[in-house]
């Protein structure tokens, strides 16, 4: 049947007043309504007028008919609620444009009306945030200056920030942005409860299509955004009793994961990666955690990650504790996987409670009987979820005790620093010719490029306990003078990071001594930064001697060192009596030490938000007059506060209302560690705001870098946001655009970032140079030409740029730093803000945080190889050991293969022009060959006896001269060769080489494997098979054969260790080695050549600022007297 053409003559039955004739027009305009509805929307009032009739049979036919109306009127509000109160004639199944967009819009109400509600209802419930807080900016603020009084800081109101800033959204911002998309209304905000009902009917409807389809995540997402936890708790059941319904041959015999564990893992990852709010995600999480205990074979290492991101030692304990008793060989593997997922992501004072409650082997009698009555109790908890007999401590095995302390090791990280050592020593593809090069480039004695060598070394060697080159070039270290000395020092912590075993060894000649007077302050206070870099963050044994030193230290510096030695250390540890010795010391309002301290205060109570502390700093700040000090507790307090969120908005609106440049520096400090790797809006918005209004350039250049901490799990937002930034006209600006690329893309050879690196090479301003170096460096650490094309000319880049004479000194600083990180960990780590699970790396943003200080104190940056994570994949079976097995991947070789080494080029001598041969000189020749062949003739006519010598030998000047000619051929072959290769460019001969490569290739156990190949890596059907997906890291593996032999893998570092017990192993032993050896060269009687090295090079370190002394070691090279002598 032809459609209507005109509205005109149905419209009149709607002034009818048979109800049937109007139910006609209704239902006729229905059909055509998307051909009609120019005519109809003169007739709203009269439809209007039948739907509010309570009377009329046909009141949601005439809704419907309204809501169409309505929809191509692009008043989709209006549209909404009439299409509501159509009830079961709104169609959800009909796949049409009208539906489509009335139930997005629906879910949208939906959502923001149930987010209000949520909101609403927390803060109704919420307590007074941090009062004292408060009272301690009002009383800094009154004592700051007039000034204070423009930009209070009390009582905080959210009226003193501009609109749209980090503290001053309201409570119900999202419902008002939903509201004004479409541009059409000022809110949606529901008037009366039957609409609500009708949308909450449409909800449902909407939800149980989706679960009778399977579509959990579709459920799940609009939970989560609602914030209506009750929803997410129900999907999550039904998805369960789906899944047991469901249960059968299929998914048993695949083995693959069921629904509800996939649905986990989505809940998860969107509640860490897509959910911004703190409080929020705490109670997602919480939820979770609670449904995955009542679940009958839970996801463990989901338990895991919750009990960590919620700080619930108990429940990370009682979960080992259970699955140790269950006493199979997988319960034990994936105990000790646990355990090391728990020292990934927990902080030094979370694993020190989760050891603690760990069961011992009491030796001792009935003095310790209280202990194990707590512990049957939590056992008890515990085993009643899991559904299985109490055990008792006193009936643990022997066996079962050596699995806890396994676990115990595992959770204070001692067999993830031993393992990742071996990694890096035996994996170790440092290019020593790189590391010569810069030296060889960059004058030594210059304090700058002497310090700029040495972190190039460090990174270089970072974890490799590879200090050959300090050993190869002894002279050119004795030019390090005052702090050049002091980074010196230090350097050998990072080198060694880990080498825990080692550590009082190795940095035994530079430690302050109480009996003697040691050597060079600078030394002392570096070996003190070098002894907490090789404990960082992993402090329990180093603690107490760090402390001991930093409170006996009497001059400035060696408490420099110390202070900061004991903030990495100790880092997140939380502890009182430290963090009150570092402030007696600041107390002294010493510049010199006072920075290290503040920020040793902070590093302390990293994360743990102490009122006490921050209020103590804050305090300090506003009294002192050094801007060294205020700097250093600036930085403390963003530490106190990070990962905390909206618990630092307080702090954070204090800070960037205040007077001094530095603390509103600090400010911004805090918004970035306190919202780092969230992804947070409202951060973003704050942070673009002050990048371009305040007055300091310190300020913006830190707020537009800061950038990069909370998007580095978004890289490629990040280009498109800063493209405009790195083209102001303010260098500041521009440097902080370059390092938040390099903060935000570290790793992942993103080409948008490099875009728009490459051009800012070339910036008139050093300081942008070298700002765009070391993010260049960043972004393609671990990349190779195949995997980015790029690569190789960023390096010849670089290489040029430090051998360039003419460049500036900083922006040779920036390439030297970035030929190291570039390189990092003798090329094998990357830069990881995130751990291999997923979660915040703590100590590699805290490295990257302060690294980016030194802008103003060079020694910071050693700071930056705390964020250097290993790239590897380390196997153990249930003994923790190393087994020696392959795993597959399924790419080309080449394509995440290292960088090849570069090519040593020899000192060519200068080519010598061809000399003109005389014509007399060519006859001459000529007459002495006629001659030789005569001679040869004439001993052949006299001895004509064959003899075999004089047979073969014109056989074998026969055979010589087909070899000749073979080999002419052959060079041929391989000129043509090379001058193809000549001609191709290096991304053609890269991919020809790949072309060529077979697809699928074996990795042995403890190999480099890049973080974007794990995607590619497979555990074949074998002995071995992983306890859960590889993550990259350590992976621990079930043995289907444990009665058959294993093979292990030998470690090579403690063979070598074992090897060279008797070398020279520190600095000042090698230091010392040499002299001895000079002295025996110029035949002088040795004695004691240890002790008068170190008392002559003592002598230099006490009085290097003299000068004269400077040219000491050069006396030691002189071997002319003992020559004339002779």
């Amino acid at each position: 049947m032809p459609g209507l053409t005109s509205a005109s003559g149905v419209l009149g039955f709607l002034s009818d007043e048979e109800p049937e004739l109007k139910v006609f027009a209704l239902q006729t305009l229905n059909d055509d309504i998307d051909t009609l509805w120019t005519e109809v929307a003169g007739s709203i009032g009269q439809i209007e007028a039948l739907y509010e009739d309570e009377t009329f049979p046909e009141r949601q036919l005439a809704s419907l008919v309204l809501a169409k109306v309505y929809y191509h009127l692009s008043a989709y509000n209006e549209s909404m609620t009439f299409a509501l109160g159509a009830g079961d004639l709104f169609e959800l199944d009909n796949e049409g444009e009208f539906e489509e967009t009335i139930i997005s819009r629906c879910v949208d109400t939906y959502i923001s009306v149930s987010a209000a509600r949520h909101t609403a209802r927390k803060e109704t419930t919420k307590p007074g945030s941090l009062p004292t807080l408060e009272t301690s900016f009002a009383n800094g603020s009154e004592d700051a200056s007039a000034a204070a009084a423009l930009s209070p800081t009390t009582p905080f109101s959210q009226s003193t920030l501009p609109s749209k800033s980090l503290l001053s959204r309201p409570s119900i911002e999202n419902v008002a942005e939903l509201s004004s998309l479409e541009g059409k209304s000022t809110t949606t905000i529901i008037p009366d409860s039957a609409t609500q009902a009708a949308l909450q009917k449409v909800i449902e409807r909407l939800f149980e299509s989706c679960l009778e389809e399977g579509r959990y995540r579709q459920v799940v997402g609009i939970a989560v955004e609602a914030q209506n936890l009750e929803v997410l708790r129900r999907v999550i059941k039904r998805a369960s009793d789906d899944e047991k319904k469901a249960r059968g041959k299929q998914v048993e015999a695949e083995g693959t994961p069921g629904p509800t564990e996939e649905l986990m893992e989505y809940v998860l990852d969107i509640c860490m990666g897509v959910v911004q709010e703190r409080s929020l995600r705490t109670e997602i999480l919480r939820l979770i955690l609670d449904l995955l205990n009542e679940i009958r074979a839970p996801d463990y290492f989901s338990i895991a990650k919750c009990a960590v991101y919620l700080n619930q030692n108990q429940e990370a304990s009682a979960l080992l504790v259970a699955l140790v008793v269950n006493g199979d060989q997988t319960s034990t593997a994936i105990a000790y996987q646990i355990a090391f997922d728990l020292y990934d992501n927990g902080t030094q004072e979370f694993l020190a409670k989760v050891i603690a409650s760990l069961p011992v082997k009491v030796t001792e009698a009935p003095a310790e009987e209280a202990e194990p009555t707590e512990s049957d109790h939590l056992l008890g908890e515990l085993n009643d979820r899991a559904r299985a007999p109490t055990p008792e401590y006193a009936k643990l095995s022997d066996k079962e005790y050596e699995v806890f302390d396994r676990v115990r090791q595992i959770l204070d990280g001692s067999e993830t620093i031993k393992l990742n050592l071996e990694f890096l020593y035996r994996n170790n593809h440092t290019d020593l010719s790189i590391l010569n090069k810069v030296r060889d480039s960059l004058e030594g004695r210059n304090s700058i490029f002497h310090t700029a060598v040495t972190f190039c070394n460090a990174f270089m060697n970072q974890g490799t306990t590879n200090d050959k080159f300090f050993r190869d070039n002894l002279e050119w270290l004795g030019k390090a003078v005052n702090w050049s000395k002091f980074s010196a020092t230090a350097a050998l912590g990072v080198i060694h990071r880990g080498n825990l075993s080692q550590c009082r060894k190795l940095l035994e000649p530079y430690l302050p001594r109480r009996t003697s007077l040691g050597g060079s302050i600078f030394s002392q206070g570096g070996a003190l930064y070098a002894y907490g870099l090789i404990y960082a963050n992993h402090g329990a044994e180093a603690l107490d001697y760090l402390t001991e030193q930093f409170k006996e230290a009497q001059e400035e510096v060696i408490q420099h060192g110390g202070a900061l030695g004991l903030g990495i250390a100790g880092m997140a540890t939380g502890s009182e009596p430290i963090y009150d010795i570092l402030k007696g010391v600041l107390y002294t309002d010493s510049a010199l030490n006072g920075e290290a301290v503040g920020l040793a205060m902070g590093l302390i109570m990293l994360g743990t938000g102490n009122v006490k502390a921050l209020e103590d700093m804050i305090t300090y700040a506003h009294e002192t007059q050094h801007e060294k000090i205020v700097r250093g507790l600036a930085i403390g307090m963003a530490l106190i506060m990070y990962g905390r969120q909206e618990g630092a908005d307080v702090l954070i609106k204090g800070l960037l209302n205040d007077p001094d440049p530095t603390l509103r520096y600090g400010g911004i400090m805090t918004v970035a560690l306190a919202y780092c790797g969230t992804g947070s809006n409202k951060a973003v918005r704050q942070l673009l705001h002050v990048a371009v209004s305040d007055v300091n350039d310190d300020v913006r250049r830190i707020a537009v870098m800061s950038l990069g901490f909370i998007l580095f799990r978004k890289p490629g937002s990040v280009p498109r946001m800063v493209e405009l930034l790195s083209e102001s006209y303010n260098p500041h600006v521009r440097y902080g655009a370059a390092m938040a690329l390099g903060i935000s893309c570290a790793g992942t050879g993103l080409d948008e970032a490099i875009d728009l690196l490459e051009p800012m090479i070339k910036d008139p301003t050093d300081f942008v140079r070298q700002g765009a170096l070391i993010s260049l460096a960043m972004i393609m650490v671990q990349q190779n030409e195949v995997m980015n094309p790029k690569v190789a000319s960023i390096r010849k880049t670089l290489k040029k740029i430090v051998g360039d004479r003419h460049e500036d000194a900083m922006t040779k600083f920036g390439c030297a730093l970035a030929l190291g990180i570039i390189d990092a960990g003798g090329r094998n780590c990357t830069i990881g803000l995130q751990t291999q699970t997923g979660n915040l790396n703590m100590a590699g943003i805290v490295g990257m945080a302060i690294f980016t200080q030194y802008w103003y104190w060079f020694p910071f940056t050693h700071f930056l190889s705390l964020s250097f994570t290993p790239t590897s994949m380390i196997g153990l079976d249930h003994d923790l050991e190393i087994p020696s097995f392959k795993f597959h991947s399924a790419t080309r070789p080449s394509l995440f293969d290292y960088p090849p080494e570069q090519e040593v080029k020899t000192d060519e001598a200068p080519t010598l022009i061809a000399t003109a041969v005389l014509s007399t000189t060519a006859q001459a020749k000529r007459r002495a060959q006629k001659k030789e062949r005569a001679q040869r003739r004439e001993s052949m006519d006299i001895d004509q006896t064959p003899t075999t010598p004089k047979i073969t030998a014109p056989a074998a000047d026969k055979m010589d001269v087909d070899e000749e000619n073979k080999d002419g051929e052959t060079k041929s072959e391989e000129k043509k060769d090379e001058a193809e290769k000549e001609n191709a460019s290096p991304a053609e001969i890269a991919k020809k080489k790949l072309e060529k490569e077979k697809v699928g290739y074996d990795i042995e156990n403890m190999s480099r494997v890049v973080p974007a190949q794990l995607k590619f890596i497979s555990f074949p059907a074998g002995r071995y098979k992983p306890v859960k997906k590889p993550t990259g890291g350590v992976i621990l593996l079930i043995d289907t054969q444990p009665e058959e032999e294993k093979v292990l893998i030998e470690e090579k570092l403690k063979k070598a260790s074992i090897e060279k017990a008797a070398a020279p192993t520190t600095l000042e032993d090698m230091r010392n080695e040499s002299f001895n050896l000079r002295r025996q060269a110029e035949g002088e009687a040795v004695g004691g050549g240890a002790a008068a090295a170190a008392a002559v090079l003592t002598a230099v370190d006490e009085d290097e600022e003299g000068g004269e002394e400077a040219e000491c070691p050069r006396g030691f090279d002189y071997f002319s007297d003992g020559e004339e002598e002779s």
